[in-house]
């Protein structure tokens, strides 16, 4: 409910605030916020109305979360299927070359690789991808290692069902509640990196609005104006949570042997 409540506002973004959060009022910089019904939580240092800003730039944080899962599933699932499925030579030269991705830390590999090359939704979202698809591959690969020697993909290899027809019809059905569970989680996780990497600089043009660049352009004013980078930090929050929340709640639908503690 509260992410479905978030996204919808974000949808509607073009509707609601037609002028892109890029309106200027220098008359009105810094206004306190539940002052004015024209700005509900106030202004920033140049005179833009923080609320149409964090649903405008709701956009570039979800698009890049939701896209970068979707591309690190795509790969992820099918680097998973070839090395549960086939075994041998093939799963042991991507699983090797999972672990030693795995390996590298994070968050330094993504500062030096934006670096390099550059900030950009496309860099950050490739990034991600190449970064997260060994979470998928890794489950992907357990589930079909655990799916291959069931009865009923046995019968399937004894009448003579290809393999491309097997892992199409009676296994991706199996692996797709695992995979949604995660993909909601690291949709999650990708906006705060995303905000992370924005804060730093390393992010979206700091011309676009986005939260990581909110809460960096109001760093400077926390004293003064605290209001700039709390509501986007709240909006974060809000966001990320909703989405485990989503998470949980999918996975108590799809998983329905998991107990919960209960």
């Amino acid at each position: 409910m509260l992410f479905g409540v978030l996204a919808l506002a974000v949808a509607c973004s073009g509707w609601l605030f037609p002028d892109g959060g890029e309106a200027m009022d220098l008359g009105a910089r810094l206004l306190p916020p539940f002052r004015s019904w024209a700005h509900p939580l106030g202004t920033d240092p140049l005179g833009r109305d923080v609320l149409a800003r964090i649903v405008v730039g709701g956009r570039i944080s979800l698009a890049i979360g939701i896209l970068s899962v979707l591309g690190a599933v795509v790969l992820g699932t099918l680097i998973g299927l070839v090395a549960g499925y086939y075994r041998g030579f093939a799963e042991m030269f991507l699983m090797r070359c999972a672990d030693v991705q795995l390996a590298l830390p994070f968050i330094l590999i993504a500062i030096t690789f934006i670096s390099i090359l550059g900030g950009g939704l496309a860099n950050i979202i490739f990034f991600m991808v190449i970064s997260q698809w060994v979470q998928y591959a890794r489950l992907v690969r357990g589930q079909v290692m655990a799916l291959r020697d069931r009865e009923f993909v046995q019968a399937a290899h004894a009448i003579g069902v290809s393999d491309t027809a097997i892992i199409m019809r009676h296994m991706l059905p199996h692996l797709s509640g695992p995979v949604v569970v995660l993909m909601t989680l690291n949709v999650a996780n990708n906006i705060l990196l995303e905000s992370s990497l924005t804060f730093l600089g390393l992010g979206v043009n700091p011309l676009t609005p986005s939260w990581g660049g909110m809460l960096a352009d109001g760093r400077n004013y926390l004293q003064t104006a605290w209001w700039v980078s709390v509501f986007p930090g709240l909006a974060i929050m809000c966001c990320v949570l909703g989405l485990n929340l989503l998470g949980d709640w999918l996975r108590d639908r799809l998983d329905p042997t998991f107990s919960g503690g209960h």
